[in-house]
């Protein structure tokens, strides 16, 4: 997608993965998600990624499990969370069936998905379950001071 198309209010994902194949893959998959607007970033490794995110807004991140030099998502989200990064982080892998993937809330992960999971509908899924929840308009009235 190009800056040009993607309206200002469009959701900001960051996808990290050491092999641009995959980027060009999730691009394919969700180029048909009209709603919401998505402007998807890519960063290689998560040295680029600290840098991407202090530089920016980001709404989500889709972060793959292994990153040389790093060993996995133990170490990565860590680094992420540590420069102050709040908003949802999910872990991609083409293998998430591994014991210590059952630690992910432990490290400051939101959700672990496989590789061959994200889709366009599994995507729009993740954004509105993390990144913009709207609450039914009968009880915006019991928030509003």
């Amino acid at each position: 997608m190009s800056a040009e198309a993607v309206p200002g209010d469009a959701v900001k994902v960051l996808f990290v993965d050491d092999e641009f194949v995959e980027f060009r893959s999730l691009k394919k998959k969700i180029g048909s998600l009209s709603e919401p607007a998505v402007d998807v970033e890519y960063s290689q490794s998560i040295s680029d990624a600290l840098e991407k995110v202090k530089g920016g807004r980001f709404d989500l991140i889709l972060l793959d499990n292994r990153l040389l030099p790093n060993a996995d998502f133990r170490e990565t989200v860590p680094e992420l969370r540590g420069i102050g990064y709040t908003g949802p982080i999910g872990v991609v892998s083409t293998d998430i069936s591994d014991g210590y993937f059952q630690e992910f809330p432990d490290y400051g992960v939101d959700f672990r998905i496989g590789k061959d999971e994200i889709d366009a509908r599994t995507l729009q899924y993740i954004i509105r379950e993390f990144v913009k929840y709207d609450l039914p308009d009968f009880w915006k009235d019991d928030y509003t001071i």
